[in-house]
């Protein structure tokens, strides 16, 4: 009997069940929420049905679609990549051929042919020179006129001829109108107009982790190529090297986005298609370590060439080594941060007649702070002095002899 009773609800709730879902799709089935009312339904008459088995909605995570990233990453390369632009490297080469020659031209005509008669010997010449590429780089248009943003080491070689080539295809030939003598930039010029430009973004702010997007001409073959990546260091100091050049470059910006050969000079982009970055230096033999140079250092620059034709540097003129808490251990100071001043193989302390030496600034002094700001392996004393133009009078905080001093400098402009 019992058997047959529960045999008579499981029919009728069957029944009812199937009227439920029947009176729903009478009513306005795209509305309705079936899996909350069918367990609100069954749980008067199963009371521990679904436990297990139907999951609430609030114990559900919820998926985070990737679309709207991706989404970013190509809206921010799509608005910056008519502004990125190729450069050529091209240079006159000579022409080198295999030439006969006879090596017993020096002797009597009888010994020649009794030595060399049916020898034909070949060797090295040249005949004439060439245009020939020899390299590539990268850069961004920072004007509508024709001004472009690189790498210094892009355009140093002063027998080179430069050549741009613009997203659209169109080539141009480039003047190199001024470099930077404290940072790796540079600007060139070409002929043209109403061209498309950049937004520069801001690089003070940024965080690690922050995503980043590099654009350029990769391997000087591989015209506008992406690599997105993320800030993975902020204010690293490096050695970079290129052609002949040997630079040290203070304040980078360190980036997982690949920066192959020939992306140098190209921007260094973040989710808004603006440049916080230009793309400087890779590690070579290593993956995803690529520097890029902050664009608010590179601010002043344009500005100085849009103004003055050149890029004006403001400069202290003094050799110094950041102090870390190893320095101060080993040296014996009683502060663990600033700027030591001292010389080294590359020249002494003080550069003669510099602002630093009408100062009074002597070696050994540490420069702790200019205008209330401190020096830090994250805010070094180069970084710092590029914030202001020359002909500003700066106020230096002197650690010196264990006493503290404040000294006013003017800037002038780097020789």
């Amino acid at each position: 009997m019992n058997i047959s009773k529960k045999i008579i609800v499981l029919i009728i709730s069957v029944a009812l069940v199937g009227g439920f879902f029947g009176s729903l799709a009478a009513a306005d089935f795209a509305k309705a929420n079936i899996i909350d009312q069918f367990k609100n339904f069954l749980k008067p008459l199963f009371p521990s049905a679904g436990q297990g088995i139907l999951m609430s909605k609030e114990s559900v995570q919820k998926y985070e679609s990737t679309v709207d990233y991706e989404d970013a990453v190509i809206k921010a390369v799509e608005k910056a990549s008519p502004a990125v632009v190729s450069i050529i490297i091209s240079k006159n080469v000579p022409i080198i051929e295999q030439c006969p020659y006879n090596p017993f031209s020096g002797l009597p005509e009888e010994f020649q042919q009794f030595f060399g008669g049916g020898i034909q010997l070949y060797q090295q010449c040249q005949k004439g020179t060439k245009i020939q590429e020899v390299g590539g780089g990268s850069g961004f248009i920072i004007s509508n006129d024709g001004l472009i943003m690189t790498n210094k080491h892009v355009v140093y070689d002063k027998d080179a001829l430069y050549t741009v080539l613009t997203n659209d295809g169109k080539k141009y030939d480039a003047k190199v109108l001024a470099q930077s003598p404290a940072l790796d930039l540079a600007v060139v010029k070409i002929k043209a107009e109403n061209l498309p430009i950049i937004s520069l973004g801001d690089s003070e702010g940024l965080r690690l982790g922050q995503t980043t997007i590099a654009i350029g001409n990769a391997l000087g073959e591989f015209r506008n190529t992406v690599s997105v990546g993320v800030v993975s260091g902020l204010a690293r100091t490096i050695i970079a090297s290129g052609g002949d050049m040997v630079e040290t470059i203070e304040g980078v910006i360190q980036t997982s986005a690949a920066i192959n050969p020939g992306n140098s000079g190209g921007p260094l982009l973040n989710l808004k298609g603006e440049v916080i970055g230009i793309n400087v230096a890779t590690v070579s033999g290593a993956q995803n370590v690529s520097f890029a140079i902050p664009v608010n250092q590179a601010k002043k620059a344009i500005e100085s060439v849009k103004k003055t034709g050149k890029i004006i540097s403001p400069y202290l003129g003094v050799r110094y080594i950041l102090i870390s808490s190893e320095l101060a251990k080993k040296e014996k100071l009683s502060v663990d941060s600033g700027a030591l001043i001292r010389g080294g193989s590359d020249g002494p302390a003080i550069v003669k007649n510099s602002p630093a030496a009408k100062a009074g600034i002597q070696a050994k002094d540490v420069i702790l702070e200019i205008n209330g700001k401190k020096i830090s392996q994250e805010h070094s004393l180069a970084a710092l002095i590029q914030e202001y133009s020359v002909g500003d009078v700066i106020t230096l905080k002197i650690l010196r002899d264990g006493k503290e001093t404040e000294i006013k400098v003017t800037l002038e402009e780097r020789p």
